[in-house]
Parts: structure tokens; C-alpha cells; sequence
């Protein structure tokens, strides 16, 4: 997959989960860049924070960009991408009933969850 398309890809559903569930970069953008993208712990933070640039992170943005962990070109086309997912998502949500909403997100998060723990026991040769 194209370089571009993985960020595109990435940014739409951080979008849309941040439509539905009202959540950030890192529970969706931070952990995509690290298993799909390949990126290390720190330019994952680095360039979700730049995402998240206007609205919250600016400052800490500045210190991982002077040290060499904020990937711009992915940052911003992950920004286009959450721009156009989070209207999605948040027209979705405002379909769904709260109950329902609750439920999706439970699921998700917990997918999340054991996701990241298989991920870290796999890298500590714990599996």
C-alpha cells in the first residue's frame, strides 16, 4: 500500500472514532502508526501530536520536532483524513442511540486493549 494511502487510511478512521466516541490521536493514530507504519514510540507520539496541533499540542510538539520525532508530511495528510472521518463519524453517532453508542465504543476499546497487550507480550517474547 501506498505510503500516503496507509496515512489516509489511518487519518479516516481516527476521524471517525473521534466523531463516535469523542476519544483522541492516542487510541487510534498512535498505535496504527506504530504497527501499520512501522514508526518508533516516539515519532508515533511526535506526529500524532502535530495532528492534534491546534487544539492541544503545540509545545509538545516543538520538543519532539527538535528532536527529529514528527513525521509533517504524515501529520498533515493524517489531518485531511480526520478532518473528513470525524464529520462521518459524528453524523453516525447522531443516528445511533446512546446504548448502542456505549456498546460500540466498549467493544472498541476493548479491542484496543487486547490488541496492544498481544503487541507487548509479543515483543517481550512473553508469546
Amino acid at each position: 500500500m501506498q505510503q500516503w494511502l496507509m496515512f489516509v487510511t489511518i487519518g479516516l478512521f481516527g476521524g471517525v472514532a473521534s466523531g463516535l466516541f469523542g476519544i483522541g490521536g492516542g487510541i487510534v493514530i498512535l498505535p496504527s502508526l506504530i504497527y501499520w507504519a512501522g514508526f518508533s514510540q516516539h515519532k508515533a507520539t511526535g506526529t500524532s501530536l502535530a495532528v492534534l496541533l491546534p487544539p492541544i499540542g503545540l509545545a509538545a510538539t516543538i520538543e519532539f520536532y527538535r528532536n527529529g520525532n514528527v513525521d509533517i508530511r504524515a501529520a498533515m495528510i493524517l489531518a485531511a483524513a480526520m478532518f473528513v472521518g470525524a464529520w462521518g463519524g459524528a453524523f453516525i453517532a447522531n443516528q445511533m442511540k446512546g446504548p448502542h453508542l456505549r456498546l460500540v465504543f466498549g467493544v472498541f476499546v476493548f479491542g484496543v486493549g487486547v490488541y496492544l497487550i498481544y503487541g507487548a507480550c509479543k515483543r517481550l517474547g512473553w508469546l
